[in-house]
C-alpha cells in the first residue's frame, strides 16, 4: 500500500468588494490564480441594493465556490471585516449560536449571518491562510478586483 499523500494545489485568492452608497448598488471581484501554474480565473458581479461588507463576503465565497477540490488557499483581502471575522470573531460567534454582544448588554444575531454562515461551510474545504492587503495602495491584483468590483457595481 502507498503512504503518498495527495498534493493539494496552493491557489491565490485575491478578491474585493464595491458599493456606492452603503446600502446602495455593489459588485465583487476575484482572481483565483494556482500558483503552481499561473493559471488564472477572475469573475465579478453585482447586486442592487447591498452594502460594502457583503460584497466583500461574496468576493470570497464566489472564488471559494470556483475551487473545485480542496486546497491550499491564501485569502488576500483588504476587508479587515471579512479578515477579522474568519480568523478571529467566527469560532466565539459560532459557540454562541451565531451571535453576539449586544450594545445594550444582551446578545442579537450577527451582522450578515447567512453569508458567514456559508463562508464557514465553503472554508472547511481547504487550508486557509490570510493576508490583509492595504485598498489602493497600489497592489497589482487588488487594484484589478477593486476596478472589477467597481465596474459590476456600475451594471447593476
Amino acid at each position: 500500500m502507498s503512504s503518498e499523500v495527495t498534493k493539494r494545489s496552493v491557489v491565490e485568492l485575491y478578491t474585493d468588494g464595491a458599493c456606492s452608497g452603503n446600502p446602495g448598488p455593489g459588485g465583487w471581484a476575484y482572481i483565483l490564480r494556482d500558483k503552481a501554474t499561473k493559471k488564472e480565473r477572475v469573475d465579478s458581479g453585482g447586486k442592487r441594493d447591498t452594502t460594502n461588507n457583503q460584497m466583500e463576503m461574496i468576493a470570497v465565497i464566489e472564488g471559494l465556490k470556483a475551487l473545485k477540490r480542496s486546497c491550499v488557499v491564501e485569502l488576500y483581502s483588504d476587508s479587515s471585516y471579512v479578515l477579522q471575522g474568519l480568523n478571529e470573531w467566527m469560532k466565539g460567534w459560532k459557540q454562541k449560536g451565531w451571535r453576539r454582544k449586544s450594545k445594550n448588554g444582551g446578545f442579537e444575531e450577527v451582522k450578515n449571518v447567512e453569508l458567514w454562515k456559508e463562508l464557514d461551510q465553503l472554508i472547511q474545504r481547504h487550508e486557509m491562510h490570510y493576508h490583509h492587503v492595504r485598498g489602493h495602495s497600489g497592489h497589482p491584483e487588488n487594484e484589478r478586483c477593486d476596478q472589477m468590483a467597481v465596474a459590476a457595481s456600475q451594471s447593476v
